[in-house]
């Protein structure tokens, strides 16, 4: 019987945005049947997976290859059910936004003199061409990083270089130690690499705020002849 995560990746197979992503060695040489079917073996021993199936691919959905202009990597979906939809920080839970994406929001409105969004849904984003891709894209309810060594970070090494040889112009939000490794994927003479501490509180150097990654970002990608991204989420 094929578990849920198996079918959630046929599934993607066949989306019309995903064939540049397809073309990955990791959607090729099995690496991601190999992932899902270890994510559907915890399903099976009655491990409560998240995000929903249908939202697993979420990130490489509404942002096909082709279309990214910006970056912005997490870790891992929020653990607690209902919170994570696919998309990396963005938050569809009914109780107060999470520390980190507060504090990203905040930044944002600094940054950009505009009012702190009330919604922490980041769906607006992506489908203007910010790919919001955790590290790994499952989780398990209350165990944070629990999927993180099953082979989920082959496709984003794969994406970020996949993106920096072939996308003209794109800037990279790398935030925190395990992101800004991935710095060296990027060819820093077409890309933007705009690198800072973690937004979560727990990062005792507060090397977040202040860094104002978004007015940055939209300057360079105007300068590219690039739209440059509506960062507000509000209506």
């Amino acid at each position: 019987m094929t578990g849920p995560i198996t079918k959630a990746l046929a599934d993607f197979r066949k989306e019309k945005n995903a064939s540049g992503w397809t073309k990955l060695p990791f959607f090729q040489d099995g690496s991601a049947d190999r992932v899902a079917e270890k994510v559907d073996a915890v399903v099976a021993a009655g491990g409560h997976v998240l995000p929903p199936p249908e939202a697993v691919f979420t990130s490489i959905t509404l942002t096909p290859l082709d279309r990214v202009k910006v970056v912005v990597l997490g870790q891992d979906p929020y653990p607690t059910p209902g919170d994570s939809h696919g998309l990396a920080f963005s938050y569809r839970g009914a109780r107060r936004l999470p520390a980190s994406l507060r504090t990203i929001l905040a930044e944002m409105a600094a940054d950009l003199d505009a009012p702190m969004p009330k919604s922490g849904d980041l769906t607006k984003w992506a489908k203007q061409g910010v790919l919001l891709i955790n590290t790994a894209l499952t989780v398990e309810a209350g165990k944070s990083g629990a999927h993180m060594k099953f082979g989920w970070s082959d496709l984003v090494d794969q994406a970020i270089a996949v993106i920096s040889a072939h996308q003209p112009a794109v800037v990279f939000l790398l935030w925190g130690g395990p992101a800004r490794k991935r710095a060296a994927l990027v060819d820093q003479t077409k890309h933007l690499v705009i690198e800072a501490g973690h937004p979560s509180p727990l990062n005792r150097l507060n090397d977040f705020k202040g860094t104002r990654p978004f007015s940055r970002a939209n300057a360079w990608l105007v300068e590219k002849g690039l739209e440059p991204i509506d960062w507000q989420l509000d209506a």
